[in-house]
């Protein structure tokens, strides 16, 4: 595939991206909507590969910093933007315990420097999760873990579904002589 082709393609997710991003003004969709925007990443990865599609990750999210809502910006570029790229990456080990060690850890990473994004721009504090108990944080960070496992196993079942039924016809769109 031509290069102006794949730079095109990254353009066209990144924006997409931006465009989806908007949506998570609306109640309800603030974290749902970074989620569902990050799985474009994941289409890039597929068709052109993980540095292009990791080009496309920063594009999107200098222009989600500037244009999203404030919790959902900082969702997608702490955790779902990259993840997908990443979980790319982790599953060439092709050893799953190892595999699943890294991608919890990765999102308990992120979790932890959601929570002090949070702290610092909106004040959320660990009594903010009293509601749960003493222990509240760290049932919600629980809950989110079990959460992630879920999402991961969602990513990979989309992740084949559009292998087997939309990559064919994209890559006909795409094909060049270069």
């Amino acid at each position: 595939m031509k290069r102006n082709v794949k730079i095109t393609l990254c353009g066209i997710i990144a924006a997409l991206s931006v465009v989806f991003m908007l949506f998570s003004y609306f109640p309800y969709l603030t974290y749902a909507i970074p989620a569902v925007t990050g799985l474009l990443t994941m289409m890039l990865v597929i068709e052109i590969g993980v540095k292009w599609a990791f080009g496309a990750y920063i594009a999107a999210s200098v222009l989600i910093f500037i244009f999203a809502e404030p919790e959902s910006k900082i969702m997608y570029i702490c955790l779902f933007g990259y993840y997908p790229i990443l979980k790319a990456l982790i599953e060439r080990i092709n050893k799953p315990v190892p595999e699943w060690v890294l991608k919890i850890a990765v999102f308990n990473a992120a979790v932890i420097a959601i929570y002090f994004f949070f702290f610092f721009l909106f004040g959320i504090s660990f009594e903010d999760f009293e509601a749960l108990g003493k222990y509240g944080a760290y049932i919600f960070l629980a809950f989110g873990n079990i959460v992630f496992v879920i999402y991961d196993i969602a990513v990979s079942r989309l992740a084949g579904t559009y292998i087997y039924r939309i990559h064919p016809k994209v890559k006909r769109l795409l094909k060049s002589d270069g």
